[in-house]
């Protein structure tokens, strides 16, 4: 069956983040994600994932100002330098800590420009992130997401990141695929996996509505990570939901949907 990592910006919120790590291992993870590691020292976050015997396997590339609703600058005309030194900042971290990918939000359409505006600037941008983090000798992801939670999202169906990733050209960009935003957007989950993978470099999940645990909404879970298997996804499922309880206590999807 495949593999699970938690995601530690939305799991054990309960705790202080660095307290997270032993929360994830202590409740059977080997692996970890979560959005942004730069408020923290990348060296206490290195022993961390050391000390209970993780795996980092995503964070993402600076987004703005997240806490001002910003999130991502890739899709911005005028931020291009910020964005060149965030990648900068992000492969710094990600050395440190072994994350092997990096995901770029692209951001919200900049007020009063329409997408063929901002295309030229957000493909330059991932040309350029795609081969710094080549150099460094990682992967570089994009996401599509849902226009209910955050509307006017840039990249939001994955039709339209396949067309960015022939656009772009580069052969280390692949798809973030957001199984809960997939399925607000578009459906299709098992047909899109199936014919996409190669393009696809990493999945997380959700359910749906509500953005719960597996097994909580109206995906068919156990149906879906069987042909996630079948079809030979070989990495990482980064579990980015809102636990209805406490994390622990919501924990059973993990025996109950993968037996």
């Amino acid at each position: 069956m495949p593999k699970f990592a938690a995601n530690l910006t939305m799991l054990f919120t309960e705790l202080p983040f660095l307290q997270r790590f032993e929360a994830a291992a202590r409740a059977g993870f080997e692996a970890v994600e979560y959005l942004f590691p730069y408020p923290f020292d990348r060296n206490e976050l290195a022993a961390a994932l050391k000390a209970n015997g993780l795996a980092q396997v995503l964070h993402n590339l600076p987004a703005g100002d997240w806490d001002a609703g910003e999130r991502g600058i890739a899709c911005h005309p005028g931020r291009v330098s910020e964005f060149r030194e965030g990648v900068a900042r992000a492969i710094e971290y990600a050395a440190t800590l072994g994350c092997p990918q990096l995901n770029c939000l692209v951001g919200k359409l900049p007020a009063g420009a329409t997408h063929q505006d901002v295309q030229p600037t957000l493909v330059e941008n991932l040309r350029f992130a795609a081969r710094e983090l080549e150099k460094a000798g990682l992967k570089l992801l994009v996401e599509p997401i849902n226009t209910f939670d955050i509307p006017g999202f840039f990249l939001t169906r994955t039709d339209q990141a396949l067309a960015l990733l022939d656009e772009v050209g580069s052969d280390n960009l692949r798809i973030q695929y957001d199984i809960y935003h997939a399925q607000r957007m578009e459906g299709e989950l098992g047909n899109t996996l199936s014919k996409h993978l190669a393009r696809i470099g990493h999945i997380q999940l959700a359910d749906n509505p509500d953005r719960g645990e597996p097994g909580t909404g109206e995906i068919n879970y156990p149906w879906l990570f069987r042909h996630i298997d079948a079809i030979g996804y070989p990495g990482w499922i980064g579990c980015e939901y809102k636990p209805r309880t406490t994390t622990t206590e919501g924990l059973g999807w993990l025996k109950t949907l993968t037996a």
